[in-house]
């Protein structure tokens, strides 16, 4: 046991509101690592199918209670306690228990229904309220605040978000995004440049990028040649947290990555409880990489969340900027039935009800709207509830 005589972070927190700003939260906020070791998200084959799961640490917002400083001494280093309601969760299992407190729950929580990501959203109403000193969700009772978890937005108008850096402003926003397929993961949030700018910060290995390759890889070649349109209109900024990813799995001296790059890099960044066997049942799924190579310009197509981008301020731009790359490189006239045959639309489906929009009249090619759906990916289950 470990005697600690530093304070919480919580009783660190300046008195004064107005010292609420940005060098002094970010200053807070470096010592996320710390967050994100114990919720083990560098550890991203604990989440691939595999018997070895993830810790949800379940109650973050005790970042400022239950966060020790080891001394009193300004760069003195901050240690995790109490891990009373955390839990292991493999990414494709669902947890339905309401736990935490009512201020720093995620949505997806409420609905009984979540997963890692519900921690990064609490992360990110820990980084409002060092920004700005209040919460972003308020309410009298308990009832209310969950109400307004699900139902309000936060206010960024009010002081001191005026005053507030855009950098830091579009990361908190970032991760309090409602739609958790849209949130960013806590090695993204790594890579935002609010917080990136500091030296010592490493972006680790992110399970997200297998998430995404894995279904690229199984994806219709139509689907594939949207993706990698839709790659080609991502900026500087975007391609950096892909160019660290894609490092990160070693590439050849020609650049490009080959099954067996992945595969060293699974087992370097396995922890220790990990079932060997399951790294197999994963690359299984990535078996057309086994006679091929994949370049930096298809990994980023396989390793890109639509979602996510679609939650940008200029997606309407990304979307029409692909389209008409689309349109030049990969859209070609396809009947529905095709159409339907490239998604892998089962016979319950009513393909021409369902896909009329899809297809423009005048040339029998993929329309924008069809377009844009395709790039989410698209499921008979999806499609006959639409």
């Amino acid at each position: 046991m470990e005697r600690e005589t530093g304070r919480s972070a919580l009783q660190s927190l300046p008195e004064e509101k107005v010292a609420y700003c940005t060098n002094y939260a970010i200053g807070w906020l470096r010592p996320w690592r710390a967050v994100y070791l114990c919720m083990k998200f560098r550890h991203p084959c604990s989440g691939i199918g595999g018997s070895s799961p993830l810790a949800r640490y379940r109650d973050v917002h005790q970042l400022l209670t239950n966060f020790l400083f080891v001394s009193r001494d300004e760069h003195s280093q901050l240690k995790a306690i109490d891990f009373g309601l955390s839990d292991f969760v493999r990414p494709d299992e669902r947890l339905n228990d309401i736990v935490g407190s009512a201020y720093y729950v995620a949505p997806e929580v409420l609905h009984r229904s979540y997963s890692i990501e519900a921690d990064v959203w609490s992360i990110g109403v820990i980084a409002y309220i060092l920004l700005c000193g209040s919460r972003p969700f308020w309410a009298r009772t308990e009832s209310g605040i969950f109400r307004a978890v699900l139902k309000a937005d936060p206010s960024f108008d009010e002081a001191p978000w005026p005053s507030v850096s855009s950098e830091a402003k579009d990361f908190v926003k970032r991760l309090l995004n409602k739609d958790p397929r849209k949130r960013m993961s806590a090695a993204q949030a790594l890579s935002h440049p609010w917080v990136r700018n500091y030296n010592d910060i490493k972006v680790p290995l992110d399970i997200l990028i297998f998430r995404l390759m894995k279904a690229y890889m199984r994806s219709s070649s139509l689907r594939k040649a949207a993706l990698r349109a839709l790659s080609k209109t991502l900026t500087a900024e975007e391609l950096f947290y892909l160019k660290e990813q894609f490092a990160l799995l070693q590439p050849n001296k020609n650049g490009s990555i080959t099954l067996d790059n992945i595969r060293t890099a699974l087992m370097k960044n396995t922890t220790d409880a990990m079932n060997e066997s399951r790294i197999s049942d994963f690359l299984s799924s990535l078996n057309a990489l086994q006679y091929r190579r994949m370049n930096f310009e298809e990994f980023c197509a396989a390793a890109l969340s639509v979602y996510q981008l679609e939650a940008l301020d200029h997606w309407e731009q990304h979307a029409r900027c692909a389209y008409e790359i689309f349109e030049r490189d990969g859209n070609r006239a396809i009947v529905i039935e095709e159409l339907a045959s490239e998604l892998g639309l089962g016979p319950s489906v009513p393909v021409h009800a369902v896909l009329h929009d899809w297809i423009r009249h005048t040339d029998g090619k993929l329309s924008f709207l069809g377009f844009v759906k395709l790039l989410h990916g698209v499921s008979s289950r999806a499609l006959v509830k639409a």
